[in-house]
């Protein structure tokens, strides 16, 4: 709260949208093995921390509904200067998640939390890849604080 105005003082940065698709609610108990052990709110958490040391605002949103994510994508257009997305299995299947990505206008990380190119063969190909400045698979949990990273050297040299 600011003291003078008694109102909400909006948090710092650059706002960026952290986007997570179906099934990742279930991180830490669905399928350790490859997903690892972290559950979606120490994601969240470290990504929040991440984004403040780089000088952003992370909003990050997870749904397991094709077109929520589609319209927070459209969303993002004008409220946030990049998308950090994980699209999980849609990453495979949805050319709407696809395009609403072209038409962001801003730059976009992709990332996977297990190296799909090692997986089944269906996994292997993303559309959303195609309109990603970069894709970050494999590095677990850790790739959200590298896509993170990667987004703030894009929007410093954007600038």
């Amino acid at each position: 709260m600011n003291p003078s105005t008694d109102q909400a003082v909006p948090p710092s940065g650059h706002p960026v949208l952290v986007l997570n698709g179906p099934n990742l609610n279930l991180l830490g108990v669905r399928e350790p093995g490859i997903y690892g052990r972290d559950t979606l709110a120490a994601i969240e958490a470290r990504c929040h921390s991440t984004a403040a040391g780089l000088g952003l605002r992370a909003d990050f949103r997870q749904s397991n509904h094709e077109g929520v994510l589609t319209d927070a994508v459209q969303e993002a257009r004008t409220a946030h200067r990049g998308i950090v997305i994980n699209p999980a299995g849609y990453g495979h299947t949805s050319v709407a998640l696809r395009d609403a990505l072209a038409a962001a206008g801003v730059p976009v990380v992709e990332v996977h939390l297990s190296n799909i190119h090692r997986r089944e063969p269906f996994r292997h190909h993303s559309y959303v890849s195609g309109v990603a400045d970069a894709v970050i698979c494999g590095a677990g949990a850790h790739g959200y604080s590298l896509a993170l990273t990667h987004l703030a050297r894009l929007l410093e040299d954007a600038r």
